[in-house]
């Protein structure tokens, strides 16, 4: 560790600094800084300075060192930003800052994927800070990936106006809804109690767990009033389909068409699926564009389940699994609110042509 610079105060110093501690005027900034540089007077090393007023020990090493080599001006008004580099404004930051960007978005370091502020201010020879603080003013964060595909669905316009239009002005005598499965929920139970939150600290959960099982929830979200028919089911083939398919139109008003939103999967156009449409024409299915799930809205339902109850649920088996999305259902029906769609066809158009532009380009 470098030895620490000795700090010895002339009169006036002394008699400003204390002045500086005194004042109800003081910034408090330059409050703090002055009481540093007067501790550091008394003999009393930085550590002991830092715990003393609960600051980090190299911010009261910077600012020993500032006074030492430009007393009270050194703490009464700080040095530029990138000072090591000139003033904010110099050709040598403004050169910094390119290289930052540039490397940021344009390289990768040798050993990961992508740079951290400390990999990043290592390679530069500059301190890590004021590599944050560009990423922060142009909005660069190396470590988030949002994750996107492009439908590259033949027919997706079309499918695209069909389903959107549904949202925006659905069919006079008719209800939409929107129908898929989520598969594969665990039932999944801790292998040791949890302990509860309290004041300073949050609730605990076991990293470990144990499965006892799993279930499909086929759900059907009523695009009008948010209302969710549900039915947990230990398979997801075609048949089980059906039986929703058959479930769903019991349930719904004779007297309405029903027009069903369903994704590509291959059970909701197997053969069976086609032959009892045919028999019940009032039932049509409306299918959105590949790799399109975002335009479901039930999917939107599926996250609110997983966020609110299955997350961090315990289950000790699927049938306490079942009972719990079922009972979710039923809460949620009793305060049911559908999801507005606000975004229109040529909007989203417009966005995925973008998206495609940006893919050619590299």
């Amino acid at each position: 560790m470098p030895a620490q610079i000795l700090i010895h105060l002339s009169a006036d110093e002394t008699k400003q600094l204390k002045r500086n501690r005194r004042s109800r005027k003081t910034p408090v900034r330059l409050l703090e800084r002055s009481t540093i540089v007067l501790l550091a007077a008394e003999g009393i090393p930085n550590y002991q300075i830092a715990t003393q007023l609960k600051i980090d020990v190299n911010k009261v090493g910077r600012w020993r060192n500032r006074f030492a080599e430009r007393r009270l001006a050194g703490i009464e008004k700080a040095l530029p930003r990138g000072a090591n580099h000139g003033g904010k404004n110099s050709a040598a930051q403004a050169k910094l800052r390119s290289t930052i960007i540039a490397m940021t978005m344009q390289e990768k370091p040798k050993d990961a994927t992508q740079w951290t502020t400390r990999s990043l201010a290592n390679v530069l020879g500059i301190n890590h800070s004021f590599v944050n603080r560009v990423w922060r003013e142009v909005g660069l964060k190396p470590h988030l990936t949002v994750q996107f595909k492009v439908s590259n669905d033949p027919h997706f316009e079309e499918k695209l106006h069909d389903v959107v239009g549904l949202y925006v002005a659905p069919p006079k005598k008719a209800v939409v809804f929107c129908i898929d499965e989520k598969s594969s929920i665990q039932a999944l139970d801790r292998t040791q109690p949890g302990l509860p939150m309290k004041p300073g600290r949050c609730g605990t959960m076991t990293h470990d767990y144990t499965r006892h099982g799993t279930s499909t929830l086929f759900a059907a979200f009523n695009t009008l009033t948010g209302a969710v028919i549900g039915e947990c089911r230990q398979r997801h083939t075609h048949k089980e389909f059906l039986s929703f398919l058959k479930t769903v139109d019991k349930q719904a008003p004779k007297q309405l068409a029903l027009h069903l939103i369903v994704d590509n999967y291959a059970t909701h156009t197997h053969k069976n699926v086609k032959a009892w449409l045919k028999r019940n024409p009032r039932v049509r299915l409306h299918f959105i564009p590949t790799s399109s799930s975002w335009l479901n809205l039930v999917e939107r339902f599926f996250g609110v389940l997983t966020h609110k109850r299955l997350r961090r649920g315990v289950f000790t088996s699927v049938k306490e699994l079942e009972a719990a999305i079922m009972q979710f259902i039923d809460t949620h029906n009793q305060n049911k609110k559908p999801f507005v769609w606000t975004k229109s066809a040529e909007d989203i158009l417009v966005k995925v042509g973008l998206a495609r532009q940006a893919l050619a380009s590299h």
